[in-house]
């Protein structure tokens, strides 16, 4: 009766019927796994900027058989799952995924639970699903909450992920990272030196890229923080009918029968503490800070900066972030959120939300931005500091750092331009150094004027056609831009007056100031 009910389901599907997931093989090989992660670098190399845009572009080898009215939607936590069923219906290969989860103990928002979260219910995509519906349920069933969990919670139901050892062999392109403040990306591709560059989507179905850094944080096991590898799947049980396999069920590796699996990320490489946070990191017998042990891990075991190239690459990139900044707020403007009223109350948490806040607003982008500003001041002085004692892991012999420094960031900048249009029409364009100046002006708030979006004073700001109203919250809504830290446990939503009063955010924001700090020095030089 099964084989019966199996071959009508085989006749009613078209030879090569593209748009329908077929499953041709019944697990995921090394061979497979490596080409997932050729898929992700190619994408991460080509600089395509839409989630849409590439995987119509050439960086994709089986856009051919997508039909020319798809369109591929994904934010930041869907687009691991969007890009790893994309390359599973290509290649015909299983897929099975935690499409239910729950908080562990209370939470408000089970996508920032204190405890982290449980798998409820999965779900094995049968052959013959229609692709596209399949990525539809994706982005609905998927959310930053589906990571939040212990590496070690594998019961009731196992997790789609495992927690990686910090190595090259399994620290790669397709590797998943975590920041438990609400934010994925995946790794496409590891420098020479250790350092991770990575791809990210956003509500506004852009794709961006960065290098990992302290804007992923590193928090407690029960989060599920940290680096993510797909946990390998094997279809057991299923018949197949003209080369398809036809039902059955997933069986999910366990983390003990994992090569690759390991909790040092959480724990250190000592011996294990009750208290995560106790973990120590050493790499022979030098203690490390967390990020610098990953570097020096993925390097192969030595450890050195390169002090022009990284300052140049850190400007380069915040460059990049301020033009996916751009794209962000002309996507605003253009569903015109500017000409609504100001809402009473801000959202419960303005890093956390849904609707049009969650889609339009900039707050956790620009606290990401203006995190990477002042990491790229922090390590300009950590070189000079470097440098100063002699440390052999700076590879630097060229005469002042600080003249060099200041010389490799004035030319990085100097190719960077940020441009909008102002409310009556006129063309604002400045340069990354007034980006930089400005840039805890930058309104997050979709209901602002263009010109408090990017800061605007003088001059400059008179064309906002913002009322008294909406010009109050942008001053009092200030102390919220000073904040670079992304509170998602926090109650945000404030009214005006609640913000007048002080209320929310923080007095002074933190040194951004690369640019300064170096003619600071030399100045004390003279």
């Amino acid at each position: 009766m099964l084989l019966s009910l199996l071959l009508l389901a085989a006749a009613t599907l078209p030879a090569q019927a593209a748009s329908r997931f077929l499953v041709r093989t019944d697990h995921w090989s090394e061979a497979d796994e490596r080409g997932f992660g050729d898929f992700i670098a190619a994408i991460g190399n080509s600089g395509c900027d839409g989630v849409d845009s590439c995987l119509k572009s050439a960086a994709n080898p089986f856009r051919a058989s997508d039909s020319p009215d798809a369109e591929f939607r994904a934010d930041c936590a869907d687009l691991p799952y969007v890009l790893r069923f994309y390359y599973a219906w290509k290649r015909g290969l299983p897929f099975s995924y935690v499409s239910e989860v729950a908080p562990r103990g209370r939470a408000r928002d089970i996508r920032y639970s204190e405890a982290g979260n449980t798998v409820e219910r999965r779900w094995t995509v049968p052959s013959g699903a229609e692709a596209l519906a399949v990525l539809a349920r994706l982005q609905d069933d998927i959310s930053s909450a589906s990571y939040r969990i212990d590496p070690e919670r594998e019961a009731p139901l196992q997790q789609d992920f495992y927690s990686p050892a910090l190595d090259p062999r399994f620290i790669r392109a397709g590797t998943v990272i975590y920041d438990p403040n609400g934010h994925l990306a995946l790794i496409f591709r590891i420098e020479p030196d250790g350092r991770i560059r990575y791809i990210d989507a956003h509500p506004d179905n852009s794709l961006t890229r960065g290098f990992y850094d302290r804007r992923f944080v590193r928090a407690a096991p029960g989060m599920g923080a940290g680096f993510k590898n797909w946990r390998p799947q094997m279809l057991l049980g299923a018949r197949r009918v003209d080369g398809v396999l036809f039902g059955g069920s997933v069986v999910l590796a366990p983390n003990q029968t994992l090569p690759g699996f390991s909790l040092t990320q959480y724990y250190g490489t000592g011996q294990r503490e009750d208290r995560w946070k106790a973990g120590v990191f050493r790499l022979g017998d030098v203690r490390m800070d967390y990020y610098d042990y990953i570097r020096a891990s993925l390097s192969g075991g030595r450890l050195t900066f390169e002090p022009i190239r990284e300052i140049t690459d850190m400007v380069a990139s915040n460059c990049a972030d301020l033009g996916y900044r751009a794209e962000a707020v002309e996507a605003a403007l253009e569903a015109h959120l500017q000409y609504r009223p100001q809402p009473e109350r801000l959202p419960f948490n303005i890093y956390g939300s849904d609707g049009e806040w969650e889609t339009y607003s900039t707050p956790s982008r620009d606290a990401r931005l203006k995190t990477a500003f002042v990491n790229l001041r922090q390590t300009a002085e950590r070189f000079i500091t470097m440098a100063r004692s002699g440390d052999p892991r700076l590879l630097w012999r060229g005469g002042n750092l600080a003249t060099a420094l200041l010389t490799a960031y004035d030319g990085a900048a100097a190719g960077c331009r940020v441009s909008y249009i102002r409310s009556d029409g006129a063309r604002i364009t400045f340069s990354y150094e007034e980006a930089r100046a400005r840039l805890f002006r930058l309104s997050f708030d979709p209901y602002a004027c263009v010109e408090h979006r990017w800061g605007a004073l003088g001059a400059e700001a008179a064309s906002c056609r913002d009322g008294a109203v909406k010009q109050a919250w942008y001053e009092a809504e200030q102390r919220l831009r000073n904040q670079i830290e992304r509170t998602y446990d926090a109650e945000m939503d404030f009214s005006l007056r609640d913000l007048q009063r002080g209320e929310g955010g923080v007095a002074t924001p933190p040194d951004a100031d690369t640019r300064g700090y170096l003619l600071s020095l030399l100045r004390e030089e003279r």
